[in-house]
């Protein structure tokens, strides 16, 4: 079974193009499968069922797995019994009768247009930390890119004459993200005047650097979401993510059609993108309990 998961691995390599990080999760997953099937003595692919498969589910379930994973868990099952009957390394799909858990879509958390523009007016000072900082929350905010893209950016990334960013996102996908007049020149600020101070290196291609000249991490970008959350008093827990809620939110509020939204994020179903309409109908629900009489 390990040889298998080998050449599944490989097929999402070559033929999906997947990201590392999404190739990873399938590694993981798999091999939390294969060890459960040794453990049962089951050593033949075809001697797998959907009594053992659901015996995995459940051992999930008791380890304190939440529905979501599980479902992640399943799905990459899935896909590896589909590639095992496609590459006829296996005579049937077990998992085909089997549904995923019901999840409960959680509906992300997201900032209000004055929380936004509190959180970047916060950004206050001189310096070259400021003027990095102001346009990282500017260009988050302005693209709905994940945190992952953010920080991959490179200088020939962004176009400052017609004003848009090219970002290589999940699968190695490119898209083109229109971006505001406000970011394009909080950015253009930030390269012409705070980006030469930290680069040390004129190799160094990437657009937001760290202090040390360096591609600044993932984690920094959270440390500076959450400073000046907290600094513009925001209650709210944020996560960098939260930044790609809000702009998809804001977005779809002031009428811009789902498509187009679903291709501004990368989204390669639009299923995904949907779940931002269920934040606009909270939001008129909470609007309609405040102001009906009978809310």
């Amino acid at each position: 079974m390990e040889k298998y998961i080998e050449e599944f691995i490989d097929f999402l390599a070559v033929e999906r193009g997947l990201a590392d990080n999404t190739m990873f999760a399938y590694r993981r997953d798999l091999n939390k499968y294969e060890l459960f099937m040794k453990s049962r003595g089951i050593k033949d692919i075809d001697s797998i069922d959907k009594t053992v498969i659901m015996d995995f589910m459940y051992s999930l379930k008791k380890d304190g797995l939440a529905v979501k994973s599980i479902s992640r868990n399943l799905a990459a099952i899935k896909m590896f019994h589909r590639f095992l009957l496609r590459e006829r390394l296996a005579q049937e799909d077990p998992t085909i009768l089997i549904d995923a858990p019901k999840i409960w879509t959680r509906v992300p958390d997201v900032l209000s247009v004055d929380e936004m523009t509190r959180m970047i007016k916060a950004v206050k000072g001189k310096g070259w930390q400021v003027v990095r900082d102001r346009a990282i929350l500017e260009l988050f905010y302005a693209s709905g890119m994940r945190v992952s893209e953010l920080v991959d950016l490179k200088m020939d990334n962004m176009n400052f004459e017609i004003g848009y960013i090219r970002c290589v996102g999940k699968g190695k996908k490119e898209r083109i993200i229109p971006v505001g007049k406000t970011a394009k020149e909080t950015v253009l600020r930030y390269c012409e005047t705070a980006r030469p101070v930290l680069v040390k290196d004129s190799l160094n291609k990437t657009l937001f650097l760290s202090r040390l000249g360096k591609k600044i991490s993932r984690q920094s970008i959270w440390k500076i979401i959450k400073f000046y959350a907290q600094k513009a008093n925001i209650k709210k827990t944020i996560k960098p993510h939260t930044l790609r809620h809000t702009f998809a939110t804001h977005l779809l509020e002031h009428g811009a059609d789902l498509r187009s939204v679903q291709e501004m994020l990368g989204h390669a179903d639009i299923s995904t993108t949907q779940i931002y309409t269920h934040v606009d109908k909270e939001r008129l629900k909470s609007i309609h309990k405040q102001f009906h009489p009978r809310g």
